[in-house]
């Protein structure tokens, strides 16, 4: 009898060990993972522009490495209102996401909380500098997009007046602006530049409003950025096009916005200054998957790695010539573009 009880109890171990061998397998398995999310700056995954390039960046990351949308994969928190910030940030650290991303500047102080907090866990401001050592910066060079951006829109214009909708003002933006001036005087320094701000990033009546206003006023190309305000730049690019009043054009940003600038009888899309932002952040997740995170320091992405650039929607020959000319010589440092 004890030796039938004895050959059970040396069973129940070896089982026991075979279970909690598995157990570890799998939770190694696991290990070699890496969970990130991303929290909005209030213009949503679909503003087509500054969040939806972090999202479509964080989805390309995900599927690259056969991650799914959820807490053992890749995921974001929409942002309503600046108050949502800190409560989605939190709400991401208590399900377990490893590293966080935070797209825009405006999340500078909850990112800061946050990860003062949570010294284990990665964050990634856009758009702002954070000196932490679990914090990684990402800072673009939008001030040499824009730049090109104002050469399209010199070499463009038959009213030698254009414009420049922004969406908050703030020194991020206002580079984005800056910028824009410089390249338009660099072709020809008596051309009229409006601007003005709509105060929202999610605002589309006001954008459209303000850009009726500058278009009517006689400028015939605006560049804008305005986040999911710029919708309704082109809303009212589009409108007057489609009236047969003014032959406008819009400069879009972030993203390619060729598609929002289509209709029925053409596209107002001039051109599009883009900012990778998804480059940004599908390369700072695989760093800290592979326990390379550039915490503590600030990563600069430009023209000359390809970080911002130009892209082509229907500038002519001419004014498309002029614009890779110019990037040359930013690129060779002939030029250097102020910012902020």
């Amino acid at each position: 009898m004890k030796k039938r009880v004895a050959a059970m109890l040396a069973a129940t171990v070896m089982l026991g060990t075979f279970l909690v061998g598995c157990g570890n397998s799998s939770s190694s398995s696991k290990g070699t993972k890496h969970t990130v999310a991303i929290v909005t700056d209030g213009g949503g995954i679909d503003d087509k522009s500054f969040n939806q390039s972090a999202w479509e960046g964080l989805k390309a990351w995900g599927k690259e490495h056969s991650l799914t949308k959820g807490i053992n994969g890749y995921n974001y928190a929409q942002s309503s209102s600046d108050s949502d910030f800190s409560p989605n940030i939190n709400k991401l650290i208590k399900a377990g996401y490893k590293t966080i991303v935070g797209t825009g500047y405006k999340l500078d102080s909850a990112i800061t909380t946050a990860a003062k907090q949570n010294r284990k866990v990665n964050f990634v401001i856009i758009d702002s500098v954070i000196k932490q050592k679990n914090v990684a910066s990402v800072m673009f060079k939008a001030e040499q997009s824009s730049f090109l951006a104002g050469v399209a829109a010199a070499e463009t214009t038959k009213t030698n007046h254009v414009g420049f909708i922004g969406g908050v003002q703030s020194d991020v933006i206002t580079a984005f602006e800056k910028g824009y001036i410089q390249g338009v005087h660099s072709v020809n320094p008596n051309i009229k530049v409006d601007v003005k701000y709509v105060g929202s990033f999610s605002e589309a009546d006001v954008g459209q409003s303000l850009a009726t206003a500058m278009y009517n006023s006689g400028a015939d190309v605006i560049f804008h950025a305005a986040g999911g305000s710029g919708s309704g730049v082109f809303t009212a690019a589009k409108n007057l096009r489609k009236n047969g009043n003014k032959n406008v054009w819009v400069i879009g940003v972030d993203q390619d916005q060729k598609a929002d600038g289509k209709y029925s009888g053409g596209n107002v899309t001039l051109a599009s200054a883009v900012k990778e932002v998804g480059t940004a952040v599908k390369d700072l997740s695989n760093k800290a998957m592979k326990n390379k995170f550039p915490g503590g320091k600030t990563v600069y992405y430009d023209l000359k790695d390809n970080g911002v650039d130009l892209v082509n929607d229907n500038l002519s020959s001419k004014a498309w010539k002029a614009v890779k000319e110019y990037k040359q010589k930013i690129v060779n440092g002939d030029i250097t573009v102020k910012d902020n």
